[in-house]
């Protein structure tokens, strides 16, 4: 899931200072779209296209909800890379170990096969970029919002940044070098520093028709993940249905549904949640 536009996928009213917080994950604090989210955009579009499976694929309505299940299962879409604002490029799509540790083994749990090894990260002021970045200013360094980290000349990004860009920009070649020279992996603890530090958080205010001033408690503020967020998660099927689709079949529909642009999350009306997907 590449978000187009600022990307809200929200959980309701949350207890801090944001009062629309994004979701994120208990145990990490990762942000991610839920799968009942996505799912449920992906059947809309379906009954949208006239789709004659798409009971099968994504179950019955409601009523006859008991049924069968769905033919289709949609994981969570986790984040997979942040944007990031940088002194030198404009941005950088960062990502950890750790991060790329759980989507090495999504990756081959789905048979896709094996990625490449991981890099060792131990000073956590470093950053790992390809040959090509463009990311690097003087001396080395690469700048990601306030914090300035080392150019880590032993093992660089390459092998990553190709095996991503053709799975986030297949047949895009443009894209493709664009995205290597971007990509910047940090140590996991700056990872879970600028995931606090980078989402947007977004003022929105409640006028009075009247008087033309914001209403008593009509100010909120919401956050949300950046254009240029990049989620990844699996979509699996099995013969379930009274059709009972070969699962090849199934995720072939699936995947035709995903050429188009789709909105997720919130705020639809003010242009949040536009996204592009891609499926491999």
């Amino acid at each position: 899931v590449h978000a187009l536009t600022p990307l809200h996928p929200g959980t309701g009213r949350g207890v801090g200072v944001i009062d629309l917080p994004v979701a994120r994950e208990v145990a990490t604090g990762i942000p991610y779209l839920p799968g009942s989210s996505f799912k449920g955009v992906l059947r809309d579009h379906c009954q949208e296209k006239a789709t004659k499976h798409c009971t099968n694929l994504f179950g019955p309505d409601t009523v006859n909800a008991s049924d069968h299940a769905g033919a289709v299962q949609f994981s969570d879409q986790r984040l997979l890379l942040m944007p990031v604002r940088s002194l030198a490029g404009t941005f950088a799509w960062v990502t950890s170990p750790f991060i790329l540790r759980r989507f090495a083994r999504e990756h081959k749990g789905v048979g896709l096969g094996d990625c490449p090894a991981l890099p060792s990260i131990t000073a956590e002021q470093s950053g790992v970029v390809t040959s090509e970045t463009k990311l690097v200013v003087r001396n080395g360094r690469i700048v990601l919002e306030d914090l300035e980290l080392q150019k880590d000349r032993n093992q660089p990004a390459d092998v990553w940044a190709e095996t991503l860009g053709k799975l986030i920009f297949p047949n895009d070649a443009e894209w493709q070098t664009f995205f290597q020279e971007r990509l910047c992996i940090v140590h996991d603890d700056i990872l879970n520093f600028l995931l606090e530090t980078a989402t947007e958080l977004i003022a929105r205010i409640k006028m009075d028709d009247n008087s033309k001033t914001v209403q008593r408690d009509g100010l909120w503020y919401e956050e949300a993940l950046p254009a240029e967020t990049i989620l990844s998660g699996i979509i699996a099927a099995q013969k379930i249905g009274a059709n009972k689709l070969e699962p090849t079949k199934a995720l072939q529909i699936v995947a035709d549904l995903t050429t188009d642009t789709l909105q997720f999350g919130g705020s639809a009306t003010i242009g949040r949640g536009l996204c592009r997907l891609t499926v491999s």
